[in-house]
Order: structure tokens, then sequence, then C-alpha cells
């Protein structure tokens, strides 16, 4: 290995400051917040009766004595009292916090609580200027905390391997399209990301995803290497009866069984964490195709309550979250805000599950990962993809998840500097997002709607549980399978939720029913609208669907929502079908105006290739798009969307490191990418280096 392949000192460009000069930036930031609890301990015998505190002598020495005990009995407290965490959801670590002021009252004389109940109150009071003033200060003492725990726990386990071969951490931040990404850098939402391109580290190149632009899809073809056979997020499969659904676990599973070859991107001692499939790595954890294969993951979720105020800072931050979800929704709705969707019911719990839990927990996972010196990661944070999909691709809530998103990569990346073997960082997103009212916002009827009015037959069309749900049922189930105090925590609080050794929360995923009633089956993947005749052996030519339902295809074709249908023509073979115009794949002959004009020059080899696979539905139905407001309609109840054709939902990007060879030729599909990014890693870690130790 050359060594202009090796990542910079100090890797990655990221930390401008000389190691001192950080740690002592670093103390200055911790004495302010101690400054702050002091402060706050002050006030607090000030507002409440049952708190007295006789100075800022005592205040202080009462914070220093309940930083000691923190560190030095929190760890024991929370071993001994793992069944009563885990039998009350966690919140018995708030009486363990009270306790320890309690403790602190018996230790320093002019600090007084008068009962438990006010120690608890003094306790909640100290986490949350823990967790407000700690994060404008940039200090995420449970991040710090975190990563010398899972050092010590890691280095007596053996499980440390020191190495001077790069690793390579492959981070995705879902949904994220390269404009949003271009105009976050340009507007300070992104102030890491806009670092590693400004002092030249790394470069923003844009790829073009396959047609379906979904996560599902684009992880099989990244991470594996293969994608065929994967028309849309949820498909129909006519040999079997049955709805696959990408991120439901047992489909993912037998997803992953069918795309892999043993020669994943991680397959040479790499880890997945928070993904679809797992890259053919041994140690996946939070990866839906592996959730009830525990072999080779280690218990790393025990981290997330590694302090006394870590479970407490979640909560905290997850009921901010659900307060700052509420306000934006009322705010859409005060300044008419269009497009808008409904936001309420469980939806603010899943957004904190999301944006605070999910992310809280992969990167705890993530720090442990690079302290013992894997050779390579993929990961996903999900947060912005969930927050767009609710209040618009550019609306200041996703902005600002964005922003934290963008905050938790630098914190992670403070921990390679110490870690084992250097490491170089890519950062990507699996697709883009498109924004518009839904289709049903616009037309007063879905797809399902319009496919039964026109053929006048039974129609099938499952209501599929959101995206997000998978995405937190899938983190609980991982967690709740481990030993930690974390896991006893969650296996209890969803006892009545599990099934099969499955967390289910949220509605009822309708498409795990089989279809019996339903000749025509209709699922929607964002602005993708797919159609299958069950009774209709094979895939049905357009001449069997016109003899059957007679204006079916023209009524579809005709509708002012849909772009294009694709449909199979017993002579002509795929044909692209608009109002104003035929396109013919198979040679690209086009009568009339082209349908497939707003959608890129790449379409028709988009569409050629899903109409090639086993599982493409009969009807494939893609909704309009405006070129001139850039907008859309999701068959989906979800305003920034993605799954099919038109817009940004196509164009994702990749913020390479420099030292990496550049592409030869524009990159187009997900498998392109595992290409490139299977090159770069070959690049520094030849053939059996990657675990080699040092």
């Amino acid at each position: 290995m050359t060594d202009d392949l090796k990542p910079p000192t100090p890797p990655l460009g990221l930390h401008g400051d000389a190691p001192r000069r950080g740690m002592v930036w670093r103390g200055v930031r911790l004495v302010l917040l101690g400054i702050a609890q002091v402060a706050a301990l002050v006030v607090a015998s000030w507002l409440f009766s049952g708190v007295r505190v006789s100075g800022l002598g005592a205040a202080t020495v009462a914070i220093a004595v309940l930083a000691v005990i923190n560190a030095l009995v929190w760890p024991v407290a929370v071993r001994l009292t793992a069944p009563l965490i885990g039998l009350t959801v966690g919140l018995f670590t708030f009486v363990l916090n009270g306790v320890a002021v309690q403790l602190v009252d018996t230790l320093v004389e002019g600090f007084i609580v008068d009962s438990f109940w006010w120690a608890l109150l003094v306790a909640l009071v100290l986490t949350l200027v823990n967790v407000s003033v700690g994060g404008l200060l940039h200090i995420d003492d449970d991040h710090v905390w975190r990563q010398h725990v899972a050092r010590r726990l890691l280095r007596r386990r053996g499980h440390i391997e020191h190495s001077d071969v790069p690793g390579v951490l492959f981070i995705q931040i879902d949904g994220l399209g390269a404009d949003v990404l271009r105009d976050a850098i340009a507007t300070g939402h992104a102030p890491t990301l806009a670092g590693m391109v400004g002092r030249g580290t790394h470069q923003v190149l844009d790829w073009e995803c396959d047609l379906s632009s979904q996560t599902g899809a684009m992880q099989a073809g990244i991470l594996l290497g293969d994608n065929t056979d994967m028309p849309a997020f949820r498909w129909f499969e006519k040999s079997t009866g049955r709805v696959m659904v990408s991120n439901r676990p047992a489909d993912a599973a037998e997803i992953e069984e069918r795309q892999s070859s043993g020669r994943g991107l991680l397959a040479e001692g790499g880890v997945s964490r928070a993904n679809v499939f797992s890259g053919d790595a041994d140690d996946a954890m939070l990866t839906f195709s592996r959730l009830h294969d525990r072999s080779g993951a280690g218990d790393r979720s025990s981290l997330i309550v590694a302090t006394p105020y870590a479970l407490t800072r979640i909560i905290v931050l997850a009921i901010v979250e659900i307060g700052r979800e509420r306000r934006e929704a009322r705010r859409a709705r005060r300044l008419d805000v269009q497009p808008r969707m409904h936001r309420g019911g469980s939806y603010p719990f899943l957004r904190a599950g999301a944006t605070v839990a999910l992310a809280e927990l992969t990167q705890a996972m993530l720090v442990a990962d690079i302290v013992r010196g894997v050779p390579s990661a993929y990961v996903d944070f999900v947060g912005y993809d969930e927050v767009a999909h609710h209040s618009g691709i550019r609306s200041s809530d996703a902005l600002d998840t964005l922003q934290r998103t963008d905050d938790q990569l630098r914190r992670l990346f403070s921990v390679i500097p110490s870690a084992p073997r250097p490491y170089h960082v890519v950062i990507l997103s699996d697709h883009g997002q498109t924004q518009g009212a839904t289709f049903a916002q616009r037309y007063g009827e879905s797809l399902g709607d319009v496919v039964h009015r026109l053929a006048r037959e039974p129609v099938e069309a499952p209501v599929a549980v959101a995206e997000g749900w998978h995405n937190v049922n899938g983190m609980l189930t991982d967690v709740a399978a481990t030993s930690s105090v974390l896991g006893s925590t969650v296996r209890r609080a969803t006892k009545s939720h599990t099934v099969d050794d499955e967390v289910r929360l949220g509605p009822h995923d309708d498409s795990e029913d089989e279809i019996h009633d339903g000749e025509i089956v209709v699922l929607a993947s964002g602005n993708l609208g797919l159609a299958s005749f069950a009774h209709l052996p094979g895939r049905a030519t357009l001449q069997a669907i016109d003899d059957r339902y007679p204006g079916l295809v023209a009524g579809l074709v005709a509708h002012e929502g849909v772009g294009f249908v694709m449909v199979r023509d017993a002579h002509d073979g795929d044909l692209v079908i608009g109002a104003g115009g035929t396109h013919r794949l198979r040679d690209g002959e086009i009568i009339g105006d082209d349908p497939l004009a707003p959608f890129g020059p790449n379409a028709a080899r988009h569409l050629a290739r899903t109409g090639s696979f086993s599982n493409c539905p009969d009807l494939l139905i893609n909704s309009f798009y405006d070129a001139e407001s850039d907008e859309g309609a999701a068959f989906e109840e979800l305003i920034g969307f993605h799954g099919g054709l038109g817009g940004a939902q196509s164009r994702p990007f990749i913020l390479a490191p420099t030292v990496f060879e550049d592409p030869d030729e524009p990159i187009v599909g997900a498998a392109a990418v595992h290409e490139l990014f299977s090159r770069w890693l070959a690049s520094v870690q030849p053939s059996g280096s990657a675990d080699q130790d040092h």
C-alpha cells in the first residue's frame, strides 16, 4: 500500500487543532458545563422549598462529589439493579439518580434535600442542564464515556486489534439527495460535511439510482452487488402468492439469501449496523436480514446506559423531539404550508424513535466498532429520511434533523484519532427524495380506488406499515435479543407486542396477509405503483388485460396523476404508454410524444431492466413529474417520497475521500457503487491484510 492512500494525520483532516489544544478546549467546555450545573443547583434551592444549598462553595462541592459517585458507583449500581431497570422499562434509572443525589446530601455539608422526591427533582434538573448546555457546548459526556467503557471492555475480552492497515467506514444518510446536501453545506446545516469538503479531504460525487429508488434495492446493490428481481420496496410474487417487503425481517432474510454471492462488501471482517442487508458481514446488528441471527454480534447496545444520565438523556431527548414535532406540525397548519400531511397520532413517537433512540444506539455501536478497530463498517442513519417524508425535504425540521446527524458524525469522528487503526470515511446516501402533495390529496382517491373503478373488479390494496415503524421495530427486536440491561428493559416493555420474537408496534401490516379474494393486487412504493393480476399466470400482456378489463390501461394512462404505464405487449415487448404517446423499449421507437421525456436520459434503460425481472408487475405505474415545479405525487401518504422515477429521488451522493480513485464514468445503479467501493477497499486493504495484527 502506498503512503498516498493512507488517511491524513490527523485522520480525515477533520480536526484542525493539535490534540493537546483540543484537550484543553474540551477541558474548558467541561468546566463551563460544571459552572452551569452549579448555577442550576443554586437556582433550584431558590425555587424549591425542599432543596437547600448554603452557597456557591457547597454547590460546587456537591457537583464534584456527584461526579465521583457517578464514575465509581453507577456501573455497580446498574449491574445490581438490572432486573428492576428492566421491570420498570428503564425508569428505575431515575430512582438511581435520586439515590445518588441523596448520597451527596449525606456527604456534603451545606447541601440538603428534604426527601427522595426532592432528590429526584434535583437529578432531573441536572439532566436537563446536561442535555441543553452540553449540547450548546458540543459536549457529549455519554459519547466520551462510551469510548472509554468500550475500550476497557473490549481490551479485557481481547477484541482490540492494532493495525496500520486503514479501515473504511461507510456512513449512509438515508434519503438525502445530492441537491439538498449541497444546499445544506452552503447554508450551514451540515458544518461537519462542509469542513470535509472545504479542507479538500473529500469531494461530492453524484450517482443515479436504479429503479426502484429506495433503500431495499439500493442496499442490496451496494452491499451485495446484486439487486435484480427487486422491482420496488414491496412487490407481489405470483409464484408464491405473497407480498414481499424489503425490510420485513423474514422477507429481508429470504431476499439476501437470493441475492448474496457470499462476497459482499463487508465479507472480509466488516460489520453491518442499522441496515436492511448485511453485506455478508459476520457481525450484523440492527440489520433486518439478520435480525434473528446473533452469531458474531456483540452486546454493545449495553453502552447506551454506560452513565447515570444516559438513558435519562435519551428519554429527555425523545420528549423534546416529540414536542418539536408537535410544534412544527402546528406551525405548518398555521402558515398553511403546502404540501402538508396529517402528522398526529403515533407519528411523533415514531419520529422520536427514529431520530433519537435508533440514532443513539447506532452511534454507541459504531463507537465500539471504531474502538476495536474493525476493518470496515456500513451504517445507516435514518432520521432525515423519516422527517423529510412527513415534513418536506427542505423543511426547517428536516434540515434541523440533518444538522443533528451532522453533529453526530462530528462526535463519531472524534473517536478515530484514538482508534487502533487509521480510517477513511465515506459518506453517502442511498437515494434522494422528490416532493409534492400525495395522489389521494390531489384527486380524492387512491391508486387502488382508481384501478377498482376502471376494472370494476375487486382489488387487494394491502395497507403497508410505514418504513419508519419497521426501522423502530427492528431496533427494538435486536436490542431485546441482547443480555444487557437495555435488552431486558425492551423485552418487558414490548412483551405484549412481540410475535415470533419480533417486536411489532404500530399499525398492522396488511401485506402480511395472504392474497385471497382480490383478483388484482395493487401496491405502492412512493410514486411507483404496481398492479398484478393474480389469476393471470406469468406476465400478463396488454392484450390479455384489455380483453379482461376493457378500458383499464387506457383509463390509467389518461389519468392526470399518472405519468406513464409500462406493460408488455404480446408482439412489441415492453411498452411505456403515456397520455400523448408510446415508447417501445425494445428498440427505442417513439410514437407521438415521448412519455419518458420528463424522467431523465436513463429512464428507458431503467425500465427495460425492471421489465426483465421475474417479479416485474403486470402494470408498472409511475406518477406524473412536473420538472418546472419539481413535483410529483406519491401513491402513499408521504409528501417527501422515493421509489419511482422523477426528480431528485434518483440523485443521491457519495462524499468520497480525495485519496481514492475517481470513477471512470458516471455512476449509474447501485451495483456500480458496489464495484467502486470494492475497489476502494481493495486499494487500502490488500487481500488478507484487513485483519492483520500489528
